[in-house]
């Protein structure tokens, strides 16, 4: 029988399991990561200059011959400059003086580097790889260049083989599978020395070509 005010039903339903709590996914943990992040005091320019702190340390191992750790450095540094731009875009805390510091700073990491490269190949006498090594820092500035100066004129061009994160591959391959390099008997710093100036090469010649392409559907169209 029922007690006074109590429906039947209620003396044989279950209390049922208590709510389960929906597991925090992987994109909300991100989320998270990413506002703590921008909450930071962590600053684009920061990074930047983490990145050169890093291809100076990288020139200086070449220097003393130990390319793996080079490579490493190299490697490590060349991260950091791809994550200044993203973490400018994403936290918005970029500047057009951080724009110019990143640009800028990416020039000179990658020269710095190739310069100790260069040392190198002229200390052990292999004058080719030094010839090479001098026209992939002409043909690589000029890669650069040929975008800005485009840019300049309106013209987007990120075309070509050499884009620098190709160039920063081919680079650090060289570097960590360098002879001395504790990775085997491999000797790939000079050819890859010679890849990156043919491809730095062609990669100018094809902005060239490209921009004046451009410049000419635009006269036409005009």
């Amino acid at each position: 029988m029922a007690g006074p005010g109590l429906d039947p039903g209620e003396r044989t339903r279950s209390p049922g399991p208590p709510p389960r709590r929906t597991p925090v996914g992987a994109q909300e943990i991100s989320a998270l990561m990413r506002v703590r992040l921008i909450e930071s005091r962590l600053t684009p320019n920061a990074i930047s200059l983490t990145g050169f702190a890093l291809n100076v340390l990288a020139a200086a191992l070449v220097w003393q011959r130990y390319f793996f750790l080079a490579g490493v450095a190299f490697i490590a540094g060349s991260v950091m400059d791809t994550l200044d731009g993203r973490y400018s875009r994403m936290s918005g805390k970029g500047t057009p003086f951080g724009a110019f510091l990143d640009s800028t700073l990416d020039r000179l990491e990658e020269g710095l580097v190739l310069t100790a490269v260069g040392a190198y190949f002229a200390d052990v006498g292999n004058d080719l790889a030094v010839a090479a090594t001098v026209f992939a820092v002409l043909c690589s500035l000029m890669v650069s260049y040929t975008r800005a100066r485009a840019e300049a004129l309106g013209v987007a061009c990120k075309v070509g083989l050499a884009t620098r994160p190709v160039r920063v591959v081919i680079l650090s391959a060289g570097l960590v599978f360098a002879r001395g390099a504790s990775l085997g008997d491999f000797e790939l710093l000079a050819p890859a020395v010679y890849v990156l100036a043919a491809l730095a090469a062609v990669t100018t010649i094809q902005r060239i070509l490209h921009v004046r392409r451009e410049l000419r559907s635009a006269a036409v169209a005009g």
